[in-house]
């Protein structure tokens, strides 16, 4: 006998036929280009892109404006190639990457990266490349290699960089908060205020009547014109040496770092770009352009901030034995982007690595100083006591108190600390202080020698 269905389940039958029909019919309509089996061509492709388009247009539930599919298609484009130096630029971050290679921007000042886990190719929190020189970044104590976990209490685990900068940018004189991820797991909280942003691209001073000091903050157009000043000025003080430092310099503008080298070489190749079509493929020479003599001793100071441009001026002195580096190994960032407008909007695409005179890439690897030498940096502990300090506004309340200490109130002031357990070292602590006093004075100073080894380093090669 057979077993009969119910009206119910008839009418569920049903239903799930007409479903079924409708679901056929649908995909009947859809493109059928990338069923015909093997690799698209380039045509197939881009006639699939459009199909899809089109049937999106006019068969999505709401009606979908036209620009914010294609804008959509072209983000997605650029992210599939896992590049975080590639990306399609909006508007507003077109006007944004013009201000900032012109030398004068809004936000809080730092140059940031969102590199990929080696080990699961995943993204990895937004990282600090370098906070630029007097800004409120930099005031703040932001360092080369933090991490920004959270920008206004958002992750920033699924967001790209140029959606981190949209966040940090914004009215001068607004505040920003971040979470900052340092070391393996100190994390803290940072209030920015956000200040129009104006790159000094060079700086300069005599640290003893023979030795010049040569801070390169930034490579723009203008960078290689204030070099020169400098130079002129260090001629006429009869100097024998110069310390260039390139240590959290993220760079800049390729032609920039070539007509700074241009000063250092009568010949030779100063970088190589190697690409996939052949107009990226090309070696930049020294051009006769030399003011630095070879009698001239040159000492160059790099860190794990030191990337792009700096890195190839770097490389370049390093390989043409005409300086000893002297720090530790830098960032890393060994590739060349091309920036092209499309209407308002635009992209950044990487279009060749370079290589240095000796032939070497750096992508990813970063150059290792002749001397190393270890920052006076702060271990984890350390680090947590700095924090507490911070959040207790005890550095900034013992300066409010004191205006410019003396060196006993500063021992009197240390010695209070470690009544209530502060155990990080001495130097640490006064170097800290000397800081905030700097800060809260609006004082400037260059250099420092009393608590930079790597300048002591430099500076004892140079006298020997």
């Amino acid at each position: 006998m057979k077993d009969r269905i119910p009206n119910s389940g008839r009418l569920l039958l049903a239903v799930a036929s007409m479903a079924l029909i409708v679901f056929v019919l649908a995909l009947a309509a859809v493109p059928t280009i990338a069923a015909q089996g093997g690799q698209n061509s380039p045509d197939q492709s881009l006639a699939l892109f459009e199909q899809v388009y089109r049937f999106i247009q006019r068969n999505y539930v709401d009606e979908v404006d036209p620009e914010v599919l294609i804008e959509g298609a072209l983000k997605g484009m650029f992210d599939s190639l896992e590049d975080p130096h590639s990306a399609y630029l909006q508007s507003e971050q077109m006007r944004g990457l013009t201000d900032t290679t012109s030398g004068e921007f809004g936000g809080v000042g730092m140059y940031i990266s969102k590199p990929v886990d080696r080990a699961d190719g995943r993204p990895r929190y937004i990282e600090i490349v370098s906070p630029i020189e007097g800004t409120p970044a930099y005031r703040a104590g932001v360092q080369s290699g933090d991490r920004i976990k959270e920008v206004e209490g958002e992750s920033t685990a699924d967001l790209s960089t140029d959606d981190v900068v949209d966040r940090l940018r914004g009215a001068p004189g607004t505040d920003v908060d971040i979470t900052i991820l340092r070391g393996t797991d100190l994390e803290f909280p940072v209030t920015l205020t956000r200040a129009v942003i104006q790159i000094p691209t060079v700086r300069w001073e005599m640290i003893d009547n023979r030795t010049g000091f040569l801070r390169i903050i930034q490579f723009t157009p203008h960078t290689a014109d204030r070099v020169r000043d400098a130079i002129e000025e260090f001629r006429g003080t009869g100097y024998d040496s110069l310390v260039i430092d390139l240590r959290s310099n993220p760079g800049g503008l390729l032609n920039g770092v070539i007509d700074v080298a241009d000063l250092f070489f009568d010949e030779g190749a100063i970088v190589e770009t190697r690409g996939r079509i052949p107009s990226e493929n090309r070696t930049y020479n020294a051009r006769s352009g030399k003011v630095v003599s070879e009698d001239i001793r040159l000492a160059v100071l790099i860190d794990d901030g030191s990337a792009s441009a700096a890195e190839i001026l770097a490389a370049a002195l390093k390989d043409h034995d005409r300086a000893t580096l002297f720090g530790s190994t830098t960032y890393g960032k060994g590739s060349v982007q091309q920036v092209r407008r499309i209407g308002d909007a635009g992209f950044r695409l990487t279009m060749s690595r370079y290589y240095t005179p000796a032939g070497t890439s750096i992508d990813r690897t970063g150059i290792i100083p002749d001397v190393e030498v270890a920052e006076a940096r702060l271990s984890e502990s350390e680090q947590r006591e700095y924090v507490e300090l911070r959040q207790e506004n005890r550095i900034l309340e013992f300066v409010e108190r004191s205006g410019d200490p003396s060196a006993a109130e500063v021992g009197s002031f240390i010695r209070e600390l470690r009544e209530e357990g502060v155990e990080m070292g001495d130097n640490h602590l006064r170097r800290l202080i000397r800081l905030e006093v700097n800060r809260a004075l609006n004082r400037d100073e260059l250099f420092d020698l009393e608590y930079d080894p790597v300048l002591r380093h430099a500076l004892e090669y140079l006298r020997r």
